[in-house]
């Protein structure tokens, strides 16, 4: 509407002055399809400085002043400079830590140079401080300019500004290009873009670390929240449908109806021509039915779900045909994929694949019901029974033993068991979040409480403040933390480990589909379960497991719901729920 509206002043503008003929982007057709942006900006001064290169105390002077909140204009005072200068002894260079993991950009803002002329910089974002000291060109730890530029060289103005950089980062190092040049600087702020709305959600206990796991969580996503939705915002800015799965239940939780929902599903199934998969993945087209499922109950947005209903129900009929006489999956025509952790175990890859295609049909019969569709009903219901007669072994792949406990093809105690042999060993970001299901399926909330504690924890204490693309707790024994450099003898937290696509550096530290405990909580400890489309009835059951008392919100279509918990002296729990009109709440 923004833009729309200043094009319109400037046609108007031009009319005015007698100009008929306006240039094309001025057009009255132009304006009407101008794209408005979903995002705002705003510019953070950096909270520390966090390393400044050997020869700082000749070639740096004022540094401090940077730290300072400046307002994004150069001016001719030539006060609270901070002036960096190549000489003999080097090139000055400053490692700046903004404070938390942020998506966008760099702005610099100069005062004169010698001769008038440009300066030339280089600028390196990293989400670790040691992938901010790293060089793209270190194989070894698998530096990557992948999907977002973090390693480049720019030339700032004479008393001017510039604006450059869009990727995911908390950590910025500068440095001096040439020799024998000086640079003075009036600000570095970083440019902060993200979409300003508020968080219905909330979350609260007697655990401090789980409130600041939800928060974590809840933040991640934000982050990913961009013009689509986005599974990572240095690496992985793309959208990917089985990614977004725990991405849209935050959401769901903590902001409730979002338009980058709708926007990104309907974007993958407009570039995903059937029978084709989205992503190339066998899986994702079964996350986007589960998607379009959950996301109708929450929203209860039935036009939206007609609208799906061509292509679902195509979608389906394609699934009901991939079974084999042994009544198993015989989906061979993509990927087969859960996730990275478990990529290499086939066996239990197919077993998670047949539980996802009976929770699929499962989520696309009882779609089809409310689209009236009987005979897709029909169809679905008679695949699920098929399949129900083949349950393959997980072969002790906790990611498809979570899959085939949620599908209802293992008893959950027995799935319980086998994910709760070494504890968190072996869980994964992603599908983390469907462990915890499982457990809490069986009825073990206090299991459940206490692996996120011990897996999503840890990265909190290593300095994080968003949830990374993969973790493992076998990465912990003399780790460093991602806001320090790395101490001598001590392991790279970020540098050292990965595999797969998320080698090193190039690992995402900041990936929607890790935010699973917020949901979690949301769902299972606060109790919030939705019973009917559009949360016209929610259902409160709370597990406090070893808490004292829990209390938040929960957005609805119709308000906020307010719920407090707090557990009495004989163990029983007092409930307290406050829920706007349209809500039945039922216990």
């Amino acid at each position: 509407m923004k833009n729309s509206f200043i094009l319109f002043i400037l046609i108007t503008a031009f009319s005015i002055t007698g100009n008929a003929q306006l240039p094309p982007v001025f057009s009255s057709a132009r304006a009407q399809q101008a794209r408005t942006e979903a995002t705002v900006r705003r510019y953070l001064p950096p909270v520390k400085i966090l390393w400044q290169s050997a020869n700082a105390q000749t070639n740096i002077v004022n540094a401090q002043t940077l730290l300072k909140e400046g307002i994004g204009q150069a001016d001719l005072s030539g006060k609270n400079l901070c002036v960096l200068t190549s000489n003999e002894k080097g090139k000055p260079a400053i490692l700046f830590d903004f404070g938390k993991e942020l998506h966008g950009g760099l702005q610099l803002i100069t005062d004169q140079s010698r001769g008038g002329k440009p300066v030339r910089v280089r600028l390196r974002f990293g989400e670790s401080a040691a992938e901010a000291m790293s060089d793209v060109a270190d194989t070894a730890k698998d530096a990557t300019n992948d999907h977002a530029m973090r390693d480049f060289v720019v030339s700032l103005p004479w008393l001017g500004k510039l604006e450059v950089g869009n990727t995911g980062f908390r950590f910025v190092r500068i440095d001096l290009v040439d020799e024998h040049a000086e640079l003075k600087l009036k600000e570095v702020n970083a440019i902060f873009v993200f979409r300003d709305i508020p968080y219905l959600g909330s979350f609260n206990c007697s655990d401090s670390v789980l409130n600041k796991i939800w928060i974590t969580g809840a933040y991640t996503v934000h982050l990913n929240m961009q013009d689509y939705l986005w599974d990572g915002i240095k690496r992985d800015r793309l959208v990917w449908v089985g990614d977004m799965h725990p991405e849209t239940s935050t959401i769901a939780a903590v902001f409730g109806y979002n338009s980058v929902v709708p926007k990104s599903l309907d974007l993958a199934r407009d570039i995903t021509p059937l029978p084709e998969y989205m992503n190339g993945m066998v899986s994702y087209s079964m996350w986007w039915v589960l998607i379009q499922r959950d996301w109708y109950m929450h929203t209860g947005n039935l036009a939206y779900l007609k609208q799906q209903k061509s292509y679902l129900v195509k979608l389906l009929e394609h699934y009901t045909k991939k079974i084999d006489n042994n009544n198993s999956e015989a989906l061979n025509d993509g990927a087969r994929f859960l996730d990275w952790p478990s990529s290499q175990n086939i066996k239990g890859i197919h077993a998670g694949l047949q539980a996802m295609l009976v929770m699929t049909l499962n989520a696309g019969s009882e779609l089809c019901r409310i689209l009236d569709d009987p005979a897709t009903v029909k169809k679905c219901d008679a695949a699920v029974l098929k399949l129900r007669k083949n349950v393959p072994d997980a072969n002790g792949s906790k990611q498809a033993t979570a899959l085939l406990s949620l599908s209802g093809l293992v008893p959950a105690a027995e799935a319980n068991k086998a994910l709760s042999v070494g504890g968190v060993h072996n869980y994964s970001t992603f599908f983390g979040y469907y462990m915890l299901q499982a457990k809490a399926k069986a009825g073990d909330y206090q299991g459940a409480i206490d692996a996120i504690r011990n897996y999503w924890g840890p990265m909190l204490d290593l300095g994080a403040t968003t949830f990374w693309e993969d973790f493992n707790i076998d990465w912990l024994p003399n780790a460093s933390r991602i806001d320090e450099l790395v101490p001598d003898g001590k392991k790279d937290i970020h540098g050292d480990y990965g595999a797969y696509c998320y080698k090193g550096f190039r690992h995402s530290l900041s990936h929607g589909w890790a935010s699973g405990p917020t949901p979690w909580l949301t769902k299972y400890v606060l109790g919030v379960q939705i019973m009917a489309p559009g949360c016209k009835v929610i259902k409160i059951e709370p597990h406090l497991g070893d808490l004292k008392f829990a209390e938040g919100t929960f957005p609805t279509p119709y308000g906020i719901v307010k719920i407090k918990h707090v557990k009495q002296a004989d163990g029983k729990v007092k409930t307290t729920v406050n829920a706007p009109a349209g809500v039945k709440v039922v216990r």
